[in-house]
């Protein structure tokens, strides 16, 4: 159960998110073994100046179609899934809304079920609120 921040300059429309978390969503079931359904994104779009990147750091060019994608896991993945998710989630994006490849970036940060709580107030790696 990833939960996934997206920054990405202001002005799309709510069809352009949706295609936009539609695409994370079958990047992560088809490659990070994520659960149909276990969705869990938050959408930050930035006004100019507020989301800062180099437009050729490591890839490039980038363009105003920058997407920085943060995905929390609470279990680890091989580097091997990590690459495929990579690869399947540009794919995803390029097919719809229509970002370049250039354009996508991805940091995957690992955490414990201790450092979780789905509700409650109960920790995801108490028995009461175990991690499925």
């Amino acid at each position: 159960m990833p939960f996934s921040r997206i920054s990405l300059l202001a002005g799309h429309s709510p069809a352009y998110l949706g295609a936009l978390t539609n695409a994370l969503d079958r990047a992560l079931v088809g490659s990070f073994q994520v659960p149909p359904h276990d969705r869990f994104v938050a959408v930050h779009q930035h006004a100019p100046g507020e989301l800062v990147f180099d437009r050729h750091y490591r890839g490039g060019p980038r363009s105003d179609q920058y997407v920085l994608f943060h995905i929390t896991t609470g279990k680890p993945r091989s580097a091997a899934t990590k690459a495929a998710f990579f690869r399947r989630l540009v794919d995803e994006l390029e097919h719809a809304p229509g970002i370049p490849a250039q354009d996508v970036m991805v940091v995957i940060a690992e955490s414990g079920w201790e450092d979780w709580s789905f509700g409650g107030g109960l920790s995801a790696a108490d028995d009461r609120g175990a991690a499925p």
